[in-house]
């Protein structure tokens, strides 16, 4: 008999449920959130639990390589999924999501989800970072002007660079402004190096990478937007067809069908935000600034005509997560034309 086994982690303890293929609860326990404790408790269960199933999440991940390692067969499954299955529930409780969980692998009711390589990982934590110092960096300046406007000085357009010296000039001579704004200005410049730390880092990056400076031959795809979409997909032959890159990045529109009723809304916004914020700007970019024309653009720009810049850039950025994918999987730089180069 196949037994399953359902884990609904928690940050110190995590839940734990196996049934049997007839669906009967055999074991409810709860063990420490940790892989060796995890690989202990299955190995001493004496019980063949053909697999293991975890809600995905950040801690999920750091279970599943360890459960993996220890050579389990264990899947992610979708969160979206798990959360419209055990919908039902009256009385939610972490004994009742890993007895669904281990039904729903009973079933085989669930998408498994991409677990991205420790190479990728460290590629988001430093995209991450990045983007929070970046962030925090944007939040001191603009709360340093607003402090300022209330004394009716006006700091105006400034570079970057001379953003100090402008705020210094202005703050001469009153005593308080100097104590508060200087120490912000010392939190600013301290938000500041860190950042061009890890700028620096993720350009080093990119570089290195072949995949990441094929993706740049693209207008308006630069660093930034190659290595965020990069780390995103990790492995580009889980995706049976580019077209599906549009879908899994929430950037294809929602359909509500039903009877008589029968509605288009806008983009389902499911996926990887990072990506798709990425890809926007990607395609703001290729649309507004980019001064030579490819095909990609012209199609652009005729829906723009048709419906307007913002739809535009929408489409534009699902077709540039589509075009991106077929040009990893096939080896090749960005083609300007439609035209088929002669063999």
């Amino acid at each position: 008999m196949e037994y399953y086994a359902g884990i609904d982690v928690s940050l110190k303890e995590s839940s734990v449920c196996v049934v049997d293929s007839a669906g009967k609860v055999i074991r409810e326990v709860k063990v420490a959130s940790e892989p060796e404790t995890l690989v202990r408790y299955f190995d001493e269960l004496g019980l063949p639990v053909g697999r293991i199933g975890l809600e995905a999440g950040p801690l999920s991940q750091w279970l599943h390589a360890g459960l993996m390692a220890a050579g389990r067969e264990v899947v992610l499954l979708e969160t979206r999924h798990v959360k419209a299955a055990l919908s039902a529930m009256t009385v939610k409780t972490d004994r009742k999501v890993a007895r669904g969980i281990a039904q729903l692998l009973r079933m085989g009711w669930y998408r498994p989800v991409h677990a991205k390589s420790a190479p990728c990982k460290d590629t988001r934590a430093l995209l991450v970072g990045r983007k929070l110092l970046q962030g925090k960096l944007l939040d001191v300046e603009l709360s340093i002007r607003g402090i300022l406007r209330g004394y009716g000085l006006k700091v105006g357009e400034v570079s970057r660079g001379r953003f100090e010296a402008r705020i210094r000039e202005l703050t001469a001579g009153h005593s308080i402004l100097e104590t508060v704004i200087g120490a912000m200005l010392a939190a600013r410049m301290a938000l500041w190096n860190e950042f061009t730390r890890l700028h620096r880092e993720m350009l080093k990056i990119a570089r290195a990478d072949m995949v990441c400076r094929r993706l740049m031959t693209t207008p308006g795809v630069g660093a930034l937007v190659a290595l965020t979409y990069r780390s995103a997909v990790d492995d580009p032959s889980r995706f049976g067809k580019s077209a599906a890159t549009g879908a899994y990045f929430g950037l294809t529109p929602k359909k509500y069908q039903s009877g008589e009723t029968d509605r288009d809304g806008g983009v389902s916004k499911v996926g990887d935000s990072m990506v798709r914020t990425a890809l926007f700007e990607a395609a703001h970019i290729m649309l507004t600034r980019a001064t030579r024309f490819s095909s990609l653009k012209r199609w652009a720009l005729g829906v723009a005509q048709r419906r307007g810049m913002k739809r535009a850039k929408v489409a534009l950025a699902r077709k540039l997560g589509v075009v991106l994918h077929r040009m990893w999987v096939d080896k090749t730089d960005f083609r300007w034309t439609n035209a088929v180069a002669a063999a």
